[in-house]
């Protein structure tokens, strides 16, 4: 907020050369449109052809009548009886039944099993309604299986019992004096089986407040039974093909739109930086020869330069002023991964990683770190970042050198094999997977955590909180943080078949390439100058 503008040089390390455009923008809305089309319709391809093989398994496993069954629990009581949690149902029979509509029943069924664990003890198994079970097990002891069962008023006031079963099998217990009678002998039961092996129950699906009970087929005590619940539905053979099919169109429509769009807005930034010098070159020596070999320290080139006069709390919202640039970059994050796929076979069969592509990847990573620039990995400007993927007038770029060859079979394994002990160090700057930090954990077992790029930014904003002034150093050691994460990143991507070096090069431009600190000794050779 009110810093002034940073020098033209921001934008290029390289002093002297030609300033980059004002503004990387002038890509054309069709190929934004394409783009954003794509990533919608690929995404929910993805989730309907997901979805469609998810019911397709579940169909083929109920075949002839067949049900899916739960794991098999084994629930004990020292009461006379394990019953679940009241469940209601609410279910129109009588305007079904008139519009001529599907009855529940008729789509699925329901099984419970229940199987005595002692040899010859015959076990009983029950439906019925809610108040009914109650009136019968008042003042029995018994073990409730199921969330919250007194909830509703059932049986007693509405009382916390925890009623999830521990590794062993038993439930929480409710206490009580009297001795039921043989459950067969009562004539409330919907439905009910009796029998000293495997039984099992038929749930009826109506309306009403129904509790499943387990006993000893005498009302004797301990209960011990192995429980399943199963289900039958023809519902996935309705939702299947038409699930499927439509996300396999999704996908057919989408990813060629995301790669369409991509390769555009890839030829617009190329157009937009025409004849401007790239970010690799540093005080006149180009980050690589006409070859694409490398002559540089490293072919990603980071900057960041810091404002001077940063606002001292303006950072305490602009996470939330950066939110529109927090939606693009989702639809370029997703659009990256699935133009690096393509880029992979292109790389794979040809060698090479298609121009336009590569382009649209660099832009997506310079706008990504402009936009961390400003609001949560560095904290170095005011500046609201420009919505460009192409070089412009700003404190912070990026830009990586393009290959004009790449490995074929590295392209198989560099970017999840080579790249694991780089991703460990990334985990432990950026907090990805489970890398962060722990610094406490409330009572709920919630992790609370830093990463240690995320801590080091929190410090330099206290910093500009209470005293208005960002140490050039903690600043320095951010960038150099930053630039290891992106380097990383452009591997992954498979922009470059150069390992990314273990090293932590701090500050605002990338380190010199080492031939400017050389003496000619070491680069002649008695036939000429050495080639290195």
């Amino acid at each position: 907020m009110g810093a002034p503008q940073p020098a033209p040089s921001h934008s290029d390390p390289n002093p002297g050369s030609t300033a980059p455009p004002r503004s990387g923008q002038g890509t054309r809305p069709l190929n934004w449109f394409m783009l954003v089309a794509g990533v919608l319709l690929t995404a929910l391809g993805l989730t309907l052809s997901a979805a469609g093989i998810f019911l397709a398994v579940a169909e083929a496993s109920q075949r002839d009548g067949r049900y899916a069954y739960t794991q098999t629990e084994q629930l004990r009581s020292v009461g006379n009886a394990i019953i679940t949690a009241p469940f209601t149902l609410n279910l129109d029979e009588d305007q079904a039944a008139s519009s001529g509509a599907f009855d529940l029943e008729d789509l699925i069924s329901v099984r419970v099993r229940a199987t005595p664990v002692v040899q010859g003890q015959r076990v009983f198994l029950g439906m019925a309604p809610a108040d009914a079970v109650d009136e019968y097990l008042r003042d029995v002891p018994h073990a409730v299986f199921g969330t919250d069962p007194w909830a509703d008023g059932y049986g007693m006031d509405a009382t916390d019992w925890s009623t999830r079963s521990d590794e062993n099998g038993d439930v929480d217990e409710v206490p009580g004096t009297r001795v039921p009678g043989p459950p067969a002998d009562e004539r409330f039961w919907e439905r009910s089986v009796t029998g000293s092996t495997q039984q099992t129950l038929n749930v009826d699906l109506r309306s009403g407040n129904w509790v499943i009970v387990v006993m000893n087929s005498d009302g004797s005590r301990p209960v011990w039974v192995d429980v399943q619940a199963g289900a039958h539905t023809e519902l996935f053979g309705f939702a299947n093909p038409a699930t499927l099919i439509a996300g396999i169109v999704g996908l057919v429509l989408g990813i060629p739109l995301i790669l369409l769009g991509a390769a555009g807005l890839g030829r617009d930034v190329e157009h937009r930086t025409a004849g401007v010098p790239p970010v690799s070159a540093v005080s006149g020596v180009s980050g690589a020869d006409v070859t694409g070999r490398l002559t540089g320290p490293d072919p990603l080139r980071l900057t960041g330069h810091l404002d001077p006069g940063v606002s001292r709390a303006l950072w305490l919202i602009k996470w939330a002023l950066a939110i529109p640039h927090y939606i693009v970059l989702a639809v370029l994050g997703f659009a990256a991964v699935v133009v690096t796929v393509a880029a992979g076979l292109a790389i794979l069969f040809t060698g090479r990683y298609p121009r336009s592509w590569f382009s649209f990847i660099v832009g997506a990573m310079r706008w990504h770190w402009r936009v961390g620039f400003y609001a949560y990995a560095a904290l170095g400007t005011d500046r609201y970042p420009p919505f460009a993927l192409g070089r412009a007038d700003y404190p912070a770029d990026l830009d990586v050198v393009y290959p004009e060859r790449l490995s074929r079979g590295l392209v198989l394994v560099k970017w999840w094999l080579l790249v694991i002990p780089h991703l460990l160090i990334v985990g432990i700057i950026t907090g990805s997977g489970a890398a962060a930090v722990d610094a406490s954990t409330d009572n709920d077992g919630i992790s609370v955590g830093f990463t240690l790029l995320g801590l080091l930014v929190l410090i330099a904003a206290i910093g500009l909180l209470f005293t208005g002034r960002y140490l050039p150093g903690l600043f320095a050691l951010n960038v150099g943080l930053n630039r290891w994460v992106y380097r990383v990143a452009s591997y992954v991507l498979l922009l470059r078949d150069e390992y990314p070096p273990f090293r932590l090069d701090q500050g605002p431009t990338e380190p010199a390439p080492a031939a400017e600190h050389a003496t000619p000794a070491e680069y002649a050779t008695p036939d000429g100058p050495a080639d290195r």
